[in-house]
């Protein structure tokens, strides 16, 4: 496992892309956010990145798993803080990802040795007979914040067979906020927000995936998360955009695509991400720096107070993240 000390110079780490700039002026100190906003500055929070362990008999991945690893191999806590402070990124949420199935403890070690750095959405099976009591205490667990959810391959059918029903009114009730993968399913999830609406649903990734990408459907994926921006309690990760792009960097085939869901949802309902393992196969050199930039000085009708709350700001307040 690559320590923080190596990490940089790792062969593999460098050959994937995920090398970054030097650290953005301003954002030293970054176990400090809640001085450093006091101060003016800028804070940057990551919605979304994952961090796995490699599959082993010792800590083996489900035979029937509902994803696939974004790289073939790990990626480590350890990698993902180096390239944060390189990049001058101040927080992180970790997403445990769907190939490990149903654990939080890599995550939950994360939070352990770096507190003020990383918060952790978990995955919760609503299946599990014990998952109703596991609820309530939650958000007990050290940088627990709230759910990702997942419905497909053999979880599919959970979302409208009233497998999950039970969870929605629970969560909400509790004031627990849930990310959810919408894309190819987003009218099933509105009439999830529809009948509990008091639930704190974050859509993932503008409601695009690869799929949507390859069959020219952006514009109708992004037309479907417009139509959730009614519901106040909803908002969306402008995240793991740009291998949904056809050109390169800083993408512009995406721009009229993020206003039309900035405009939507408004700069406190907008969370930048990167999801930063995932489309490294097509654009292998870009780097955190860039994920940054695209948003900061790519996309002009964002003013400088938006670029606060969707760097950062929004994402901390929605989750409770002091």
């Amino acid at each position: 496992m690559l320590s923080r000390r190596n990490v940089l110079t790792s062969t593999a780490a460098a050959g994937l892309g995920l090398a970054a700039a030097a650290p953005a002026t301003g954002n030293a100190n970054p176990a400090c956010a809640p001085e450093k906003a006091a101060l003016g500055g800028r804070i940057i929070v990551d919605a979304q990145v994952h961090v796995w362990l490699a599959d082993t008999p010792a800590r083996p991945w489900p035979a029937d798993g509902v994803g696939q690893a974004h790289i073939p191999r790990p990626f480590s806590h350890y990698e993902l803080l180096a390239r944060m402070d390189e990049a001058g990124v101040d927080r992180t949420v970790i997403v445990p990802p769907s190939w490990e199935g149903f654990r939080n403890d890599y995550a939950t070690e994360a939070v352990a040795k770096w507190p003020h750095r990383f918060a952790i959405m978990g995955r919760l099976s609503v299946d599990d007979p014990g998952a109703k009591e596991r609820l309530a205490t939650w958000r007990d667990q050290p940088g627990m914040l709230g759910f990702r959810h997942i419905f497909n391959r053999r979880t599919a059918s959970w979302l409208t067979d009233g497998t999950a029903d039970w969870f929605w009114p629970a969560a909400a009730a509790l004031g627990l906020p849930v990310m959810a993968q919408t894309t190819g399913r987003a009218a099933d999830w509105l009439r999830v927000v529809e009948r509990n609406p008091d639930l704190v649903l974050i859509i993932d990734h503008m409601n695009l995936s690869e799929e949507t990408a390859r069959q020219g459907r952006i514009a109708e994926a992004v037309a479907e998360a417009v139509a959730f921006a009614k519901h106040p309690n909803v908002s969306v990760k402008m995240s793991s955009l740009p291998h949904k792009s056809s050109q390169p960097y800083p993408f512009r085939d995406l721009s009229d695509h993020i206003r039309r869901v900035f405009d939507a949802f408004g700069p406190r309902r907008c969370f930048w991400g990167t999801d930063i393992t995932a489309g490294l196969d097509r654009f292998p050199k870009l780097t955190y720096q860039q994920r940054i930039t695209h948003f900061t000085e790519e996309l002009p009708f964002l003013s400088e107070p938006d670029k606060d709350w969707i760097m950062g700001r929004a994402i901390m307040r929605r989750l409770g993240w002091a």
